[in-house]
């Protein structure tokens, strides 16, 4: 009987429920900390969080040192950026926070690490790779937006400047104002406002909110969406190949070569029966 090797023992280590679910309270732990921080506190309280601060950075060291050594092929490890994003962050946070100029920064990466839950859990994981993928197709839908909000921008400066400099005043300000407007931030009281010199002003605001709160953002939700489904598709499409199952684009494909088997049988016993009439 074959014993298992450190490498596979690592391995199932690290694709343990039990383990990924430790991991995740130590993350949970690691945020908390760092808010506890942010308060004033008795100085033995203080000392007990930074020892405890130092146990998290142990344990992602230990972690992320499992996770490295139950890796197949040591050289495909850093490929994957997640990987790379934890060593970083794990790294980051061994330098000293006391009495070192890095300290700011280690402080800052210690408020980071509670991103690595992202990397833990593949559901978060899944949503922010749709939510990248779509930023190529999102880039013309704000593009679009930001032309929409420049052409109100100028317009509502050039109208309403002398009803209220601090809000209309120049096309920065105009812009911060409408984006007030398309949040419903109080936009009621900024039309309100202009509608007493301007009675039809309520048309610019109408049409604005119409345009961006309605249009556009609905339009950015449907392509996030739509890159979600396909992601999600593309991962239960590598589940099925890792389990060696059908997926239902396979069962669709073999329905498919069944029918126009069947169709061509049937084309075949059809010019049979005619040529057995004819002859």
């Amino acid at each position: 009987m074959n014993t298992p090797s450190l490498q596979q023992r690592f391995g199932e280590l690290r694709s343990n429920k039990l383990f990924e679910l430790f991991v995740v309270a130590v993350i949970i732990g690691s945020a908390l900390l760092v808010g506890a921080k942010t308060y004033e506190l008795h100085p033995l309280t203080q000392q007990a969080i930074t020892w405890l601060d130092r146990l998290v950075t142990l344990i992602f060291l230990a972690e992320i040192s499992i996770r490295f050594l139950g890796e197949e092929q040591k050289r495909h490890f850093f490929r994957n950026g997640w990987n790379v994003f934890d060593t970083l962050i794990v790294v980051v946070s061994l330098i000293p926070i006391d009495n070192s100029d890095m300290a700011l920064v280690a402080r800052l990466v210690r408020v980071f690490r509670v991103l690595r839950m992202v990397s833990i859990i593949p559901e978060l994981r899944l949503l922010l790779n749709s939510l990248l993928k779509a930023l190529p197709q999102l880039g013309y839908v704000l593009l679009l937006m930001f032309i929409i909000f420049y052409i109100y921008a100028a317009m509502g400066s050039t109208l309403f400047e002398h009803i209220n400099e601090e809000l209309w005043g120049d096309v920065s300000i105009a812009l911060l104002t409408l984006f007030r407007v398309m949040t419903f931030e109080d936009w009621t009281d900024v039309m309100y406002e202009t509608m007493v010199v301007y009675p039809l002003s309520w048309v610019y605001y109408i049409t604005f909110i119409f345009f961006t709160a309605f249009a556009f953002l609905n339009m950015v939700i449907g392509i996030v969406v739509n890159v979600m489904n396909d992601e999600h598709a593309k991962v239960l499409k590598q589940k099925a190949k890792e389990a060696h199952e059908p997926t239902l684009v396979d069962l669709y494909a073999k329905l498919e070569a069944m029918e126009a088997q069947l169709q061509r049988q049937a084309g075949a016993e059809n010019a049979s029966r005619r040529d057995s009439l004819s002859g």
